[in-house]
């Protein structure tokens, strides 16, 4: 390798036993995480907040340019222009507007039995609305100038150690991509160098929720995994 500072990394070394036992242990706690559409109003402490973005945060990266901004939004006012906003373009994907729907025939099947519609109350129930932007420019010093590099690949890696967190944390998550999405660069309050990912919805789930029976159904390690 070319020359560069280094410092010193190691990890504390675990007997194969333990090893096993614990990632055994966090694959049978992320194998009870959900995508809930049923959230409570119960607050949440912003402590914990802040420790899922910053875990997010260590989320390897291109060139350690750390492309990402998690925008956490908190305000009724601001959570409703949200979901109004949402609402209106959910409206035209579904075709609830009158018009033909955006999506296709078969992606509107694919979710029929998701029970999803353009129906987005959760946007303002739940006390947490992370929008998550990915930083086309800016570099470390986020100087929107300095290009960043594998932006898409970092921001997802950054937002599956988020949810992963907010999960252990014994928190519900919903992951919302209303397309398009440049509605979010506005009521952020973010630059144009910045392009709006996904809507990171957190709190604790309502007392009736339910989760699709479909989606439950899981892809099995042969399925997903090969050796070579």
């Amino acid at each position: 390798m070319r020359e560069h500072e280094t410092l010193p990394y190691s990890l504390d070394a675990l007997p194969d036993e333990e090893s096993i036992s614990r990632a055994c242990a966090m694959r049978d706690s992320l194998k009870q995480r959900r995508t809930c559409r049923y959230f409570s109003d119960a607050p949440v402490p912003r402590e914990v907040i802040e420790a899922a973005i910053e875990a997010a945060g260590t989320a390897p990266n291109g060139a350690n340019h750390q492309p990402w901004h998690f925008a956490v939004i908190s305000s009724p006012e601001k959570k409703r222009a949200i979901r109004q906003a949402a609402e209106a373009e959910e409206r035209r994907f579904y075709g609830a507007d009158g018009e033909d729907p955006k999506a296709s025939e078969e992606w509107l099947g694919a979710l029929k039995d998701l029970g999803t519609d353009e129906e987005k109350p959760f946007l303002e129930t739940a006390p947490y609305l992370i929008v998550v932007f990915a930083q086309r420019k800016g570099g470390i010093e986020e100087d929107g100038k300095t290009q960043n590099y594998y932006v898409n690949e970092s921001v997802g890696i950054a937002c599956g150690l988020l949810i992963a967190t907010l999960h252990e944390a014994g928190l519900a998550t919903l992951t919302h991509t209303p397309s398009p999405m440049g509605f979010l660069r506005k009521e952020c309050g973010r630059p144009e160098w910045e392009k709006p990912l996904m809507i990171v919805v957190v709190g604790h789930p309502a007392e009736d929720a339910t989760v699709p029976a479909h989606a439950l159904k899981k892809k099995p390690l042969s399925q997903i995994a090969s050796w070579l």
